[in-house]
């Protein structure tokens, strides 16, 4: 789908993607009332609008059952344009026919670097400079930056645009951060602020490669601060991180969360089965 012919102005973000999650409810008492072809047909709609969706550029669609009775299924989608998501949106909520489909949750936010991030400029006189005790005109000071430029270079485009994996487990859930007495985030110094999330990024970077963790920004766009996307190719991995990431200040002291959500990556054909379509 493109809107290169439309007089619908676009709403792309100056960078990156905007992110929507929703979820259904399959209403199998109205599914029983279809007959077998127009059954074959909502499954063929459904399909050619998936290939639809991805085949857009720099469209991203992940499809799962969702674990438990919260929800039957789930879409995550990243496009640049919040006309296109919404289009898109709007087609798979109707894409089984009317009534299929009952909307349960939704959360829409966007794809965002971190404030927090190291600069090279920090990373020169604090580690290499201060720590290291490297000068500025050696080799190895050369050598250091340039290694840690491509690495944040590299961890940026990931944060923007990200390639999510086909992982099985996948697990969605909103956070704030808690603005309330002594326990206000943001009346914390940016320092103090900086230094709490350094240690939540030292946790979250054990789970490499057990744990692809992207972190997208609602403030102002939906009714929490961050949504987080987890996907693991063991449910054990998910558990374990939040847990242990239960334990840092960051979110014992100030982190506020809402409902998780838990689905599993399923090929069309596999999750029309599960969905008992």
């Amino acid at each position: 789908m493109s809107d290169s012919n439309s007089s619908v102005p676009t709403l792309v973000p100056r960078e990156g993607w905007h992110v929507m999650h929703l979820f259904y409810q399959v209403e199998h008492s109205q599914w029983a009332l279809l007959d077998d072809e127009d059954r074959r047909q909502a499954k063929t709609r459904l399909t050619e609008l998936v290939q639809e969706i991805r085949s857009t550029e720099d469209t991203h669609l992940l499809i799962f059952a969702v674990a438990t009775p919260k929800a039957d299924l789930g879409f995550m989608m990243l496009t640049p344009d919040l006309q296109v998501a919404n289009a898109f949106e709007k087609r798979l909520t109707l894409s089984l026919g009317p009534d299929i489909l009952t909307p349960v949750y939704s959360y829409l936010s966007q794809t965002e670097s971190s404030e927090y991030t190291t600069t090279s400029e920090q990373y020169a006189e604090e580690t290499l400079k201060g720590e290291k005790g490297l000068k500025p005109d050696s080799p190895e000071f050369a050598a250091a930056m340039k290694e840690f430029e491509e690495r944040m270079a590299h961890y940026l485009k990931h944060r923007l645009y990200p390639v999510l994996p086909d992982w099985p487990a996948i697990c969605f859930y909103p956070m704030s951060k808690r603005r309330s007495g002594e326990d206000n985030w943001y009346s914390l110094p940016f320092e103090k602020r900086k230094q709490l999330m350094g240690g939540h990024a030292r946790t979250g970077r054990a789970y490499s490669g057990r744990i692809l963790q992207l972190i997208t920004g609602s403030t102002g766009l939906d009714e929490h601060e961050w949504g987080v996307t987890l996907l693991a190719k063991d449910t054990i991995d998910i558990k374990q991180i939040v847990y242990e990431m239960r334990f840092d200040e960051v979110s014992a002291r100030y982190g506020e969360f809402g409902d998780f959500y838990i689905g599993m990556q399923l090929p069309l054909a596999e999750l029309f089965k599960r969905l008992c379509l």
